[in-house]
């Protein structure tokens, strides 16, 4: 008789302000700040840099018991002023851990009394508070409260601009750069928020930067509410929790939501909007991409078509990739996530009608444990999702494509391409290439040519 379930083991997503503190990142001259105990702090340094390969700092309250007992409002308060002193931060972006949120700090009227005190001649950085708690959602919820957050506190009404708000999602900064360049040749101005394409993803440095150079500008994050259109990438991000929502509620730019432009239905789809905002054709080196992709998929079709695959991670990556799979004519016969949108099945269904036809399973708020449950009894070809599965992957023998975050056992996590037909074109290559690898590796020949 199997036992009721009772905790998770080895669980399919990250903690809530790990997602913060990326976004934070992604805000020029800002300090990621968590209101809660070093080790909070010590672990989301842990998994960014394994990933991203850069150095990042994130500064803590540093809660103790007697903290966690009569509140953090002094640790949280001296903490900011050390900060301010020794970085001269023009951002502080504050995440909360479960800590400070079980105790129930009132974080806003903490900051409140903060920004009441004499600066001592010490400019006062933009304070930025986002609710994260540990003990609900996961790094995606942390990711887009920062995000939400960063746009209440700094966009500004005014005059209506020629300019598009972008707001990515935790793509990889590889895809940021990516679309910058798309925007660019479309000559369409932009907000991007956030961009760590260049602070999560740059260049060597001759001396230390306490703050790494990159970053969207306060001063761009302004403009957003002047802007005559946002364009947000996710499937599952309810109007409560977006910061393109909150712009149209509040200021009237219009929202257009599209699922991450993974394959070539929805990196079509993409390209339609920005022909329709910019009145421009498509430049013709992304019309290439295509065409190159569409010829990749004609050479490829014989390996990948009926292949069985897992795919798991953020729920708005795994619809996405759903989509694509089925666009190949693989077969994704188990979609997992950690997340519990509630609309995972839901959105699915949208992208691949025959969902139940196929005889697709989708589960949400599982572990890696039930992953396993699952590939046992469903025997994929292979897995395609993060370095979280490779313990599953090596206990089963099953191939694992490596995508999304994180990608912390090899190496070039930060430059995986995702979006459009760029990144299309590379993860199909891979997914190509993984299947003739299997084959090799399953032959008793081990024939070299194909």
């Amino acid at each position: 008789m199997k036992h009721a379930k009772t905790a998770t083991q080895n669980a399919c997503k990250l903690c809530n302000p790990l997602g913060a503190c990326l976004a934070f990142r992604g805000i020029e001259n800002c300090v990621p700040f968590l209101h809660g105990s070093q080790g909070c702090a010590t672990y989301i340094r842990r998994y960014l840099i394994s990933h991203y390969k850069e150095p990042i700092d994130i500064a803590s309250s540093n809660f103790h018991e007697e903290t966690a007992v009569f509140g953090g409002s002094h640790n949280l308060q001296v903490g900011l002023k050390n900060v301010t002193q020794q970085y001269k931060p023009e951002v502080i972006g504050i995440a909360t851990t479960c800590l400070s949120e079980t105790i129930g700090d009132d974080v806003e009227g903490i900051l409140r009394e903060y920004r009441k005190q004499p600066k001592n001649g010490t400019p006062m950085p933009i304070l930025i508070h986002a609710s994260t708690p540990s003990y609900q959602g996961s790094h995606i919820d942390g990711f887009h409260a920062a995000v939400r957050s960063s746009v209440k506190a700094l966009a500004e009404k005014g005059a209506t601009e020629n300019l598009v708000n972008i707001f990515p999602n935790m793509v990889s900064p590889a895809d940021l750069r990516y679309l910058k360049e798309i925007l660019g040749d479309f000559r369409l101005p932009y907000m991007m928020l956030p961009d760590y394409s260049q602070t999560m993803d740059g260049g060597p440095w001759g001396e230390y930067h306490r703050i790494p150079p990159g970053g969207t500008p306060a001063r761009a994050i302004a403009s957003a509410g002047r802007a005559t259109g946002s364009i947000e990438f996710s499937s599952t991000l309810e109007s409560s929790k977006s910061a393109a929502a909150w712009l149209e509620e509040s200021f009237g730019v219009k929202r257009y939501q599209l699922p991450l432009p993974i394959g070539i239905k929805a990196s079509d789809n993409f390209f339609a909007l920005l022909e329709r905002l910019t009145e421009r054709a498509t430049p013709e080196k992304y019309e290439d991409e295509r065409r190159r992709l569409v010829d990749a998929y004609a050479d490829g079709h014989k390996y990948v078509f009926e292949k069985k695959v897992i795919i798991y991670g953020e729920e708005d990556l795994v619809i996405a990739m759903t989509a694509f799979l089925s666009e190949i004519g693989m077969t994704p016969v188990l979609c997992a996530s950690g997340g519990k949108s509630g609309t995972l099945r839901k959105r699915l269904e949208e992208k691949v009608p025959d969902l139940d036809e196929k005889g697709i399973k989708v589960r949400e708020g599982v572990d890696f444990v039930d992953i396993e449950d699952e590939a046992q009894l469903l025997k994929p070809d292979f897995l395609i999702g993060n370095s979280k599965g490779f313990t599953l992957s090596r206990k089963n023998s099953i191939p694992l494509l490596r995508i999304g975050f994180p990608i912390h056992d090899r190496f070039g996590g930060q430059r995986v391409h995702h979006l459009g037909y760029r990144g299309t074109q590379e993860l199909f290559d891979r997914i190509v290439n993984t299947v003739i690898e299997q084959r090799q590796n399953a032959s008793s020949i081990g024939y070299t040519y194909m």
